[in-house]
């Protein structure tokens, strides 16, 4: 029981020192990402990078998607079956997002349990979704 308390002692320890150190840590709005100098803030910038790419990745999704639901309701007023646009973006998103996730978890390994490796993921993500921000504008786009 003792050495429970003890190694339940030590770990609580470690996490308030973490805690703490993490609590000093430059705030988002206090990140100069032109000048990250530090791991943890280019990590940190990789992060925003990607935060930024992935709302305008839902923006661009919603435009898709409202026009993949005027193209079906187009095509079912012609009576000729041939609806299925919004089934296909949902195919193709939910496909995308799988191949981005694993595609980011590859680009992880090149300094697999590294400080760096969480910067090279979010990197990955942050580049893959301005990717298919891109497409998504570009389909079904007003021609």
């Amino acid at each position: 029981m003792a050495m429970r308390l003890a190694s339940f002692g030590a770990a609580l320890a470690s996490c308030l020192f973490l805690w703490a150190g993490t609590a000093v840590a430059a705030g988002p709005d206090d990140l100069d990402c032109s000048n990250a100098v530090t791991q943890s803030d280019m990590t940190a910038c990789s992060q925003q990078d990607y935060e930024t790419a992935d709302v305008a990745l839902n923006a661009a999704y919603r435009k898709t998607m409202a026009r993949a639901q005027a193209m079906d309701k187009d095509l079912a007023d012609l009576g000729d079956g041939m609806v299925g646009a919004v089934e296909a973006l949902k195919a193709a998103q939910r496909a995308w997002i799988a191949y981005r996730d694993a595609q980011c978890e590859l680009a992880g390994f090149e300094a697999r349990g590294g400080t760096m490796e969480p910067m090279l993921v979010a990197g990955c993500l942050a580049e893959l979704t301005t990717k298919r921000t891109d497409e998504l504008k570009a389909a079904l786009a007003d021609r």
